[in-house]
């Protein structure tokens, strides 16, 4: 009489991953998840790869992440894999304060973000 277990929380023939605290804001991630956004799994890794963008190296750890998730937990086809969602949300903020003149101080704010991927299997079009 355990609990019963929870529900799939994406489709029959999709894979997720999640990277929960990523240093950066959500907008800069957010950008960088634009990229790959409905593109094939091996040209969204390219993208990442050559990417200029710091945030781009977690960005394809997650990626990878969902793939390998994909393969060996869902049985999909690693070749059919396209990107169906990548979406991007706050995490937490780390508070700091640095010392200013006069005997002041300034707040500064360190945000964190979420990614999170999903990859589809797509049917071969002929």
């Amino acid at each position: 009489m355990g609990k019963q277990a929870a529900p799939r929380r994406v489709g029959e023939k999709e894979a997720l991953a999640v990277g929960t605290t990523i240093r950066g804001s959500a907008q800069k991630l957010n950008l960088v998840a634009a990229l790959i956004r409905g593109r094939k799994v091996e040209e969204a890794l390219n993208i990442l790869s050559f990417s200029k963008r710091a945030m781009a190296v977690d960005a394809k750890k997650v990626l990878a992440s969902a793939i390998a998730n994909a393969e060996n937990n869902h049985n999909l086809d690693v070749d059919s894999l396209v990107v169906a969602e990548a979406s991007v949300g706050k995490a937490l903020t780390m508070k700091r304060f640095h010392a200013r003149g006069r005997g002041k101080s300034t707040r500064i704010l360190k945000p964190f973000s979420r990614l999170r991927i999903v990859v589809r299997e797509q049917e071969e079009e002929a």
